[in-house]
Parts: structure tokens; C-alpha cells; sequence
């Protein structure tokens, strides 16, 4: 027999207590309700304290929720940056080596610039300069120490006139075509130039040894007046170079001679100053005696 359609809860003691339940879950709500909304009418100040009360007593619900919804949106950004660190290694990388060649590049610039200032302030008055040329070609393994110089006969140079950068001395001209020239470096054997100590003004000679270092040499009898990192500079005694052009520094002291570096590197300069050559003025002819013919 089929069991009737529409049965009441009665048959079940679980069903009436939830029944029950339900009905003063409701009913109390309903109370509750109706005093909070008396509060409110005949007790603002009371109403405000429970309000208070229920806020305490709701916030750790509310700290702990907002925690676990900031940490479950942390978690997915951290999951999405890891997904996407592969993509952005690449950029930042990409960025990075530009940066790099634009930094080396505006140093190379800012080193250019400045040499050029040095070789401006040497060649600024250009009442001693021939002409600015570029060095283009040297002969490191040929028996001599030449370089060659992108100007010739056509731009005034000459044989004998010397020439130098803004770090110092590089040599002489001593060949000369229509649009190029080769000049002797002071590092060659058969260089020779007259030089001082700048420290002490001791009078000494310069002279190549043929593997990019020059032997200097006193002129002046007794011990070495030498030291480690002293600078030697031109005289003009001789002609031809003249006074005051930095030659060398000392890089090694021996009992009757030193070893120095020139401060001018051909290989590591791009520009250079030929010069006229320099005439000493000599004294004037003595007068000629009274009576002679």
C-alpha cells in the first residue's frame, strides 16, 4: 500500500524538534528585532553601545576573513609573476644590454671629447702649428718606429718638423708625400732627444731602444738623478723640438741610467699636432772692432 501523499511531521519526534527550532529561531529574531528597533527610538545612547559591542565582537571575524582573501589574491598575483618572470627576465635583459652599449658609447664619446679639448688647448693658438692630422698606420714590425700621417707636402709638412699629441711627444718628420707623411718615433734607436727632469731640471738625453720604451741618460756626472714616476720634458737645446713638450716618465731606475714609458701611445692616438721646428734665437754677431776693415 502506497504511503498517503500529504503526511504531517507528527510521525517524527526529529522533525517536530526541528520544527520547533525553527519556529523560536524566528520568533526570537522577531523579538530581538523589536527591542533593537525600541532601542533605537527611546535609547539612542544604548542603541550606539550595543552597536559598538556587536562591531568588537564581528571584527576578528572580519580581520580573518579580509587575511585569507588578501593572502588567496596574493598567492594568485605570486602564481601570475611566475608565469610571467620568463617574459620579463627576457625584456629587462634586453634593456639592460642597451643600456650597456649606450653607456659605453657616451664614454667613448665623453674620452674623445676630452682629448680633443687637450689636443685644442695645444694647438689653439696656432701660431707653431702646421696642421692637425690623424695618424693612420704605424710600422711596429719594421726595423724602425714609424707612423703615418694622413697629410703631406700639400698641407706644409716638412722633414724635420716634430710632432706631438696632447699627452706628449710622439716624434719627427722625416718623409714626406703629397697627401701623407711618415714621421720617426722618439722609441726608435736612432731617436735622440734632449730632455730635463721636471722635478729637478737635471739635463739629460733621451734615446729609443727600438721596443716602444726609451734609455734616459744624466748629462751630468755622479749618481742617478733619477726616480721611479719622475716625468722628463723637452729642452729645445738643439732646435727642432721644442721646450716644454712631455717626453717620458720613469718606470725603472738603474745605477747609471733609467727606463721610461713615453705618455704618448701612438697605437692608442688618433689625432696629432706637426709643429713648426724650433729655432733657438741666437745672440747677435759681436760688433766689429773700431778701425778694422
Amino acid at each position: 500500500m502506497a504511503p498517503p501523499r500529504h503526511r504531517r511531521p507528527g510521525f517524527s519526534r526529529r522533525a517536530q524538534y526541528g520544527l520547533f527550532a525553527a519556529y523560536v529561531v524566528a520568533v526570537a529574531g522577531i523579538v530581538v528585532s523589536l527591542l533593537l528597533v525600541m532601542a533605537a527610538r527611546f535609547d539612542p545612547q544604548g542603541f550606539g553601545a550595543l552597536r559598538a559591542a556587536a562591531i568588537d565582537l564581528t571584527a576578528p571575524i572580519t580581520t580573518a576573513g579580509r587575511t585569507a582573501i588578501d593572502g588567496v589574491a596574493s598567492l594568485g598575483d605570486g602564481i601570475a609573476a611566475y608565469w610571467r618572470a620568463g617574459s620579463q627576465n627576457k625584456a629587462l635583459r634586453r634593456e639592460l644590454e642597451a643600456s650597456r652599449a649606450k653607456l659605453v658609447e657616451a664614454r667613448a664619446i665623453d674620452f674623445e671629447n676630452r682629448r680633443l679639448k687637450r689636443l685644442l688647448g695645444v694647438v689653439g693658438d696656432g701660431n707653431e702649428t702646421v696642421a692637425v692630422v690623424r695618424i693612420v698606420g704605424s710600422s711596429a714590425s719594421s726595423t724602425h718606429r714609424l707612423v703615418t700621417l694622413s697629410a703631406g707636402s700639400a698641407d706644409g709638412i716638412r722633414p724635420g718638423q716634430p710632432v706631438r699629441s696632447s699627452e706628449g711627444l710622439i716624434g719627427r718628420v722625416i718623409e714626406t708625400g703629397r697627401i701623407s707623411a711618415r714621421a720617426l718615433l722618439i722609441t726608435d734607436g736612432s731617436s735622440t732627444v734632449p730632455v730635463q727632469i721636471i722635478r729637478s731640471g737635471v739635463a739629460a738625453l733621451a734615446t729609443g731602444q727600438g721596443n716602444g720604451l726609451i734609455e734616459l741618460r744624466s748629462l751630468v756626472a755622479g749618481q742617478t738623478p733619477f726616480r721611479r714616476g719622475d716625468v722628463v720634458m723637452t729642452t729645445g737645446a738643439g732646435g727642432i723640438y721644442p721646450a716644454g713638450i712631455p717626453v717620458a716618465v720613469v718606470t725603472s731606475v738603474s745605477r747609471d741610467a733609467a727606463v721610461g714609458s713615453p705618455l704618448a701611445d701612438p697605437a692608442k692616438l688618433d689625432f696629432a699636432a706637426v709643429l713648426k721646428p724650433f729655432q733657438p734665437d741666437l745672440p747677435p754677431p759681436p760688433a766689429p772692432a773700431k778701425g778694422a776693415p
